[in-house]
């Protein structure tokens, strides 16, 4: 079993997920008492979100960078960045070390293949809907991503930093996220993605009438068969 280094904590509430989904798979393919390997940078999310509101990317960059290092030094075989938002910095961090980045785009776009699917709704923070990194990624792979107009994507972004990453799980939140996607499916996208390691825990399958693409399960699975392989 590889060693799986995880750049966690942004925030905290999608990093237990990673572990939770992590260990659980690891424990169904090799029975008994197994559980996976794992080393955890977990950082202070408030200090994260304030540095991601200024526009201190390169700051992060540095931070995540440095850290992924330590922990490929601590003897992680393989990385994962535990929140979407943050492969804005894929390369900075990838640069960085000499074991594989597992890349959660990549992860989602093989998924959203598997399902026979070309045109999916993305949903995330407002970073990850309106900064290229994430949409290019997908674009690259043959896939269109369409995200909310305004002011419904305000709306997306506001309810993940100041419910999602706080712990709070609004059931008036699920139906403003049900009726955002309602819309984008109107427009044409086939399925949604959960462009964000939160939303998951809000939105679920059998809310929706259409395919969901949960990064953090599809991630953390992908990262299961590549310390397993």
């Amino acid at each position: 079993m590889k060693r799986i280094g995880l750049l966690g904590g942004m925030s905290w509430e999608s990093s237990i997920e990673y572990e939770r989904i992590i260990n659980t798979a690891v424990r169904e393919r090799l029975g008994g008492a197994h559980s996976a390997d794992l080393l955890v940078r977990s950082y202070d999310f408030a200090a994260i979100e304030e540095l991601q509101a200024a526009g201190a990317w390169d700051e992060l960059g540095t931070l995540l960078a440095a850290d992924a290092l330590r922990l490929q030094d601590a003897g992680a075989e393989l990385l994962l960045i535990c929140t979407n938002t943050m492969h804005l910095l894929a390369q900075e961090v990838a640069a960085a070390i000499d074991i594989p980045l597992l890349h959660i785009g990549d992860v989602t776009a093989d998924a959203v293949h598997a399902a026979g699917l070309d045109t999916v709704a993305l949903l995330g923070t407002r970073f990850t809907m309106e900064m290229g990194f994430y949409r290019g990624r997908l674009s690259a792979a043959g896939i269109t991503a369409l995200i909310p107009d305004e002011p419904d994507r305000t709306l997306v972004h506001d309810i993940i930093y100041g419910e999602l990453v706080r712990g709070v799980i609004s059931a008036k939140s699920r139906m403003e996220y049900q009726r955002i996607i309602e819309t984008l499916l109107s427009r044409g996208a086939q399925g949604v993605i959960a462009g964000c390691t939160e939303i998951e825990l809000l939105v679920r399958p059998e809310d929706l009438d259409c395919p969901l693409f949960p990064t953090t399960r599809l991630h953390a699975l992908a990262a299961v068969e590549a310390a397993l392989a």
